[in-house]
């Protein structure tokens, strides 16, 4: 046991378990999210499309969240990115407690997820700097373990607090988001590559040396969006990540139409997490040798199978049956999704690849509610069969597109191996 445990966490720098615990403690609080939908057709008293529309505000304001703090996370530091986004979204989630009016509502709910969207990027172009290539798959997979010990944690928490008060729920995620925007401040040190060496810039498209060139602070993000492998790999996460969506968009809606209350559906997003907790750590010996995209194509299937099972629910029982095979499914994608991303981004612009690809989690946290909330609205549970096609989809998607993704990855390993010689020949020249 003792050299599991070794193996599976030992080796990785204090710098990475603070940003371990700022990710746990954040997703504890992470309350507003999960009972937005509810607190929007309850208390608020919204049709389900109106409340989707508003919801998918927030898919709207992690868009840009995520794009800016790519930019920023590249050009002025991964650190200074973290303490602005949840700095600014502690102080958003207390104007949303005590916001009245519509409109003053549905402005925070844009801003909310402007803020929550900008630390994605910098929290994994972090983890990526401070952490060995070989121990990366490790370090991602615990962090997604972290994640999803909170989600557990706040399901549980926002389940009873909800029956007190949305606001005071809200206070809480504030509360959270503050206290993880302290751990940064006082323990996580700047850790992007202020200069880059002569490979950096030609893998970020400019010149081989010295010169002009539009370099990494100009082109990362436009080389992300020409990179044809790449994108298609984001436009598959894509559909992944509208599935995912449901749970804080349009499954709450259907468990209060199958008269389930919100405790129930905080012990679903808890038994999710849950199960996460309890085998997340042990899904990289289940995977390791096997090609990313069949590890990602059962994911998929997986999804695709639970959410469309719901078409068919109407117990709790059985929301929370569907609700451990999808869970699965996540559990076995997360770290492949992860190692991808690593290895298709040149170094010197991983934050700006890394926006773009969690670019795809804002766009679906638009899209689920919106288009969602209307599908709900005329369907009902017919909508899952619909989940259940997007899940099937994506499946083949990554079949068809895994051999020409795996060589591209093999492609890149050998330029970075390529080009480490020439860096340190390169520092030595400079010392």
């Amino acid at each position: 046991m003792r050299a599991w445990l070794r193996s599976t966490a030992g080796g990785l720098s204090r710098t990475y378990w603070v940003i371990w615990s700022g990710i746990l403690v954040n997703r504890a609080g992470g309350f507003a999210v999960l009972f937005l939908t509810l607190y929007l057709t309850g208390p608020r008293h919204l049709t389900p499309s109106l409340a989707g529309t508003i919801v998918g505000g927030y898919g709207v304001g992690a868009a840009g969240g995520t794009m800016l703090g790519g930019v920023l996370a590249d050009r002025w530091g991964r650190r200074r990115t973290l303490l602005l986004a949840y700095f600014t979204g502690s102080a958003v989630l207390l104007a949303l407690a005590l916001a009245k009016n519509l409109g003053a509502i549905a402005a925070c709910v844009v801003l909310m997820g402007a803020a929550q969207g900008m630390p994605q990027p910098a929290f994994v172009a972090a983890i990526v700097d401070i952490t060995p290539e070989a121990d990366r798959p490790r370090a991602f997979n615990l962090q997604f373990w972290a994640f999803n010990l909170g989600q557990a944690a706040a399901g549980l928490i926002a389940g009873a607090v909800a029956r007190l008060s949305f606001v005071l729920l809200f206070a809480a995620d504030a509360t959270s988001t503050l206290i993880t925007a302290i751990l940064i401040l006082l323990w996580v040190p700047e850790s992007v590559p202020h200069r880059s060496g002569p490979e950096d810039r030609v893998a970020a498209g400019g010149g081989p040396g010295p010169g002009p060139g539009p370099g990494p602070a100009r082109a990362g993000v436009r080389l992300a969006l020409t990179d044809r492998i790449f994108m298609v790999f984001v436009g598959l996460t894509l559909l992944q990540a509208v599935l995912s969506a449901q749970n804080t968009s349009i499954l709450p809606l259907s468990m209060t139409a199958d008269h389930i209350p919100p405790a129930g559906y905080g012990l679903l997003m808890s038994l999710a997490g849950l199960l996460i907790v309890a085998g997340q750590l042990f899904v990289p010996g289940l995977i390791r040798g096997l090609l990313h995209g069949r590890v990602l194509a059962l994911s998929l299937g997986l999804l695709a199978l639970g959410y469309g099972a719901l078409t068919f629910a109407g117990s709790l029982a059985f929301y929370l049956a569907c609700a451990a095979v999808w869970t699965v499914g996540a559990m076995l994608g997360a770290p492949a999704n992860a190692t991808i991303i690593s290895d298709l981004a040149p170094p010197a612009v991983r934050a700006r690849y890394q926006a773009v690809f969690y670019l795809t989690f804002s766009l679906a946290s638009f899209i689920a509610p919106a288009l969602g909330g209307i599908s709900w609205q005329y369907l009902g549970s017919w909508h899952w069969l619909l989940c259940a096609g997007v899940g099937l989809v994506a499946c083949v998607g990554h079949l068809v597109a895994s051999p020409a993704r795996e060589r591209q990855v093999a492609r890149r390993a050998a330029e970075r191996a390529a080009a480490t010689p020439k860096r340190r020949a390169l520092v030595d020249g400079r010392s």
